[in-house]
């Protein structure tokens, strides 16, 4: 076959530019952690660099939504693979229903504020639910930073406080994502959302099976976790009219219980972890500083939000359960919205549910929420240890 200039020029340069990507998103989150912020903050920035909406050189948008869209759908299975309900349940009983609490009553009060301000109820309760819902990305990153001032207790709280948000929200977010939908009767999206329960529960059962007499064949294991986490996240966006990120985290759920569903999490690791920057790359680049400016409103209302009826709620709901853990560590570290978030925001513009105006300042809230929240959690001091009880005079010390 000849060599054909044109062609080779055509193939090679979009594979330039995801590798200059990220290098440069590399290079941003490095130096982002160098002077103390999280290099999530550093991937937004390049995007925003990147965009079409900034000065200078503009990323090949299609090609980086691509890769976004494969990032949230990974690690959207993977946050569903670590979901242990049982053992969670069994060990806080009182995080079972508190955080549950919260997410209930945060999406209600903020559903009540966007209707106020002039959003029709279906936009009003996307946005409330895209408010009560933290990044679970973002959440993990602070228990594993280097310059967490957390404890264990208060880290396994606010990771199983992030679990039981998306649980909760995603119940609640496939029920009226099915109801507004694709255009679908409600029955119709009804009888979706039932078959793509029976396919789960059937991946709950199968797909352990395959993965444990896998388990010796590290590449085969690696394809069949990745691909069946894809193709259940496909079956269930085509079935129930659900976001394929969403319906991706209920692929994760489908084996987060099986003996080899930690080792499938660690195989995936790597592969998040990589997509991931290209999600947060992307959601830079999706950023109009202009409409965000012209949204700037809904900018405000979302932030205070996130304060007043989560983060706050959220302490307050810890220090009346007497859980365990820092309440004021768990309340910041819950201070953001992220990948969640961005899913309801998309599916709400692309059916006109809200404007760009809006959608821009969702971009924006999500950027500076996650900024502040990883800032804002280094600079609480370490919890006091807890005191030794005095010996007994009786009994000596």
């Amino acid at each position: 076959m000849p060599y054909d200039r044109e062609v080779a020029e055509t193939t090679t340069l979009p594979i330039l530019e995801v590798g200059a990507v990220l290098l440069a998103a590399a290079f941003a989150g490095w130096l982002a952690r160098r002077i103390g912020l999280p290099a999530v903050v550093g991937y937004l920035l390049v995007g925003l660099l990147l965009s079409p909406f900034t000065p200078g050189y503009v990323a090949e948008h299609d090609q980086l939504i691509l890769f976004a869209d494969l990032g949230v759908v990974l690690l959207l299975f993977e946050v569903g693979i670590e979901v242990n309900l049982r053992r969670l349940r069994k060990e806080r009983a009182t995080l079972f229903w508190a955080a549950p609490f919260q997410t209930v009553a945060t999406f209600a009060i903020a559903t009540g504020a966007f209707g106020l301000a002039g959003l029709e109820q279906a936009a009003a309760a996307l946005m409330g639910l895209a408010v009560a819902l933290s990044s679970s990305v973002v959440i993990v990153n602070i228990t594993r930073s280097r310059r967490r001032t957390t404890d264990p207790t208060t880290d396994h709280v606010l990771v199983g406080w992030g679990v039981l948000q998306d649980v909760t929200g995603v119940s609640i977010a496939i029920v009226l994502l099915a109801l507004m939908g694709s255009g679908r009767p409600p029955l119709e999206s009804l009888i979706g959302l039932f078959a793509f329960g029976l396919l789960a529960l059937g991946a709950d059962r199968l797909l352990p099976m395959a993965l444990v007499r896998l388990r010796s064949e590290h590449d085969l294991f690696l394809v069949v976790s990745v691909a069946a986490g894809l193709a259940l996240a496909g079956a269930g966006a085509i079935l129930a009219g659900i976001p394929i990120a969403l319906a991706a985290f209920i692929a994760g759920l489908a084996i987060g219980d099986s003996p080899d569903a930690a080792e499938a999490r660690r195989r995936l690791l790597p592969f998040r972890d990589v997509f991931a920057v290209f999600f947060f790359v992307a959601i830079g680049t999706l950023i109009d500083p202009a409409a965000a400016a012209r949204g700037l409103p809904w900018l405000v209302l979302t932030i205070v939000l996130v304060v007043v009826a989560k983060s706050a709620l959220a302490y307050c709901l810890i220090r009346l359960s007497g859980l365990e853990g820092s309440p004021l560590h768990i309340a910041l570290g819950l201070g953001q919205i992220g990948e969640f978030s961005f899913v309801l925001a998309s599916f709400a513009l692309a059916r006109g549910a809200i404007g760009p105006d809006v959608f821009a300042a969702v971009l924006a809230a999500v950027a500076a929420s996650i900024a502040a929240s990883t800032i804002l959690v280094r600079l609480v001091p370490h919890p006091a240890p807890p005191l030794d009880p005095a010996p007994d005079p009786a009994t000596g010390p």
